[in-house]
């Protein structure tokens, strides 16, 4: 088979993000797209601003998009894989309708997504969905070609995310004081979501029972981890899935607890120490940096509770050549071909194409990439 044939019918991979300000100017345009039609007054993006000017007024997010596009094509030439790649964001340039309209131009008609979040919800899968619709409806409206564009499947139990968490949260450990390692609890962190929006992720009667795909996935990638590092340190660590950077109003119930609450009722319990493991992002961006390296450390030096801090996986090769044989799965998948699907753990691999009324939203929106998708039928 020809290093062409192996990733057809696709003939381009886009990396698809949240985005991030590149500078001072940029944060508080940025936060306003973040919110749109949402009713945030201006003093809270203002307040929340300051978490940014923080670091210069400067997301890393970007950055690191810009690294993991160089792993991803070290790693397909390192392979024989001639699949171009190009970087789309959902609230900041580069802007998703910009780039797909370039690759539309540029005669690309079969487009397959990896979007940098692993897990089941309305604003890590459907929210990228409708966003690529929007993105697609634009292009109709322009008179250009509208690609045929599927997604990734959800890659939280994948060994090429899996493998680089193991081995950070080791590291995160051996950074401990040696007269508290043993003891350490793993406290697995993740963006929290009202309760609402985790009961009805995934597709009813799926991981989870009538939704709940989101704490699921993530309990999931929390035993395994758990599980490796014990069986590399012969060391049985207590462990909870924790949450962070809820945004919310107060009266709407969102997943529990903070990562705050769950360190002092830590410290109150006994524990010598904590290692932080971001299972639930997939590179060192805002969320990480503050809420966790800023918020959660300066809780941990309050109550006298030594704290690490597992990376995420973000540019690691064995994160690019995970991604990799995602896509050359599903193009075999396409192409009609028995594959074997990878996935540790026992929930298996999910589904390739989101069935309807996966991940609802508050209000019903059109959505590409999906079994409910507008745009199939009309794809060239």
């Amino acid at each position: 088979m020809s290093d062409q044939s192996v990733s057809a019918p696709y003939d381009a991979l886009l990396l698809l993000s949240f985005g991030g300000p590149e500078g001072p100017d940029d944060v508080l345009p940025f936060l306003e797209n973040v919110t749109r039609g949402r009713g945030i007054p201006r003093e809270r993006l203002e307040e929340v601003g300051q978490h940014y000017f923080l670091f210069g007024g400067v997301s890393p997010i970007n950055d690191q998009n810009r690294a993991l596009l160089s792993a991803l094509r070290e790693d397909f030439a390192g392979h024989g894989l001639e699949l171009p790649v190009h970087w789309g964001n959902r609230n900041w340039a580069p802007y998703l309708t910009d780039t797909l309209r370039e690759m539309t131009v540029a005669g690309h008609r079969r487009v397959l997504v990896f979007a940098t979040s692993a897990y089941a919800s309305y604003s890590g899968c459907r929210q990228y969905r409708e966003n690529l619709a929007d993105a697609l409806a634009v292009l109709e409206s322009e008179g250009l070609p509208v690609p045929r564009v599927d997604k990734l499947r959800h890659y939280f139990n994948h060994p090429g995310f899996v493998g680089p968490m193991v081995d950070a949260t080791l590291a995160a450990l051996a950074e401990l004081p040696a007269e508290v390692r043993a003891g350490a609890h793993l406290a697995f962190t993740t963006h929290s979501i009202p309760t609402v929006s985790a009961d009805t992720s995934g597709p009813a009667g799926g991981h989870g029972e009538g939704g709940g795909a989101y704490v699921a996935q993530h309990l999931e990638v929390a035993r395994l981890v758990a599980g490796a590092v014990r069986e590399a340190t012969g060391v049985e660590h207590p462990w909870r899935l924790v949450y962070q950077s809820r945004s919310g109003a107060p009266h709407i119930p969102w997943l529990e607890p903070d990562i705050c609450d769950h360190l002092e009722e830590l410290h109150g319990s006994g524990a010598p120490a904590a290692v932080m493991v971001p299972i639930g992002f997939v590179s060192d961006h805002m969320e990480v940096l503050y809420d966790l390296d800023t918020e959660a450390a300066a809780k941990a030096r309050e109550l006298g509770l030594p704290v690490s801090r597992a990376s995420t996986v973000g540019a690691d090769p064995r994160f690019a050549a995970g991604i990799r044989k995602l896509i050359l799965e599903r193009a075999a998948a396409e192409r009609g071909s028995e594959v074997e699907r990878c996935a540790l753990g026992g929930l298996g691999a999910d589904h390739d194409l989101c069935p309807v009324g996966c991940c609802p939203g508050r209000l019903p929106r059109p959505a590409a990439a999906g079994a409910d998708d507008p745009y199939r039928a009309v794809a060239q």
